[in-house]
């Protein structure tokens, strides 16, 4: 696998983080589109104001599920990583715990903790100290890590 370090450990998946939205967005347009004109989706209809209604109703039904995609692409994902931040959080207060004898300082933000977990053990408890005594942000913890310690396993 390809060495992982504080410039390349940020990890995209193209379809979720890219596609995915964009389509959603699309057919949110298009159902304003439709909902605003309220013209038949195929043009030149003879039906006159009963296929525009039924625009309107078409427009506003894509609107709906275009909110309800966008609300189930974003929940999805935020639930996924809090449950992932929670295991990274109880894993690094073990680890903490396994080279010191002690649970991690409880004035450490989740993340904080979240941060460390790419210090090597090496360096690992007196970055810890550091980010308490500084109050240190979560970049600039991961900034500060000399031997990055790999995560090949996140989501």
């Amino acid at each position: 696998m390809k060495e992982q370090n504080h410039s390349n450990h940020a990890r995209y998946v193209p379809l979720h983080h890219f596609v995915t939205p964009i389509l959603i967005l699309i057919l949110l347009i298009m159902g304003v589109m439709r909902l605003c004109c309220g013209s038949c989706p195929m043009g030149g209809c003879q039906a006159g104001q009963q296929c525009g209604m039924m625009g309107m109703h078409e427009g506003l039904f894509e609107i709906i599920i275009a909110l309800v995609l966008a609300s189930l692409w974003w929940y999805l994902r935020r639930f996924a990583i809090k449950a992932q931040d929670r295991a990274i959080h109880a894993e690094e207060n073990f680890r903490h715990f396994i080279l010191t004898g002690k649970p991690l300082d409880p004035k450490l933000s989740w993340g904080q903790v979240i941060a460390l977990r790419f210090a090597s053990d090496e360096e690992y408890i007196q970055l810890a100290d550091r980010a308490v005594k500084e109050n240190m942000k979560p970049a600039d913890i991961k900034k500060a890590v000399k031997n990055w310690r790999a995560d090949h396993h996140r989501a």
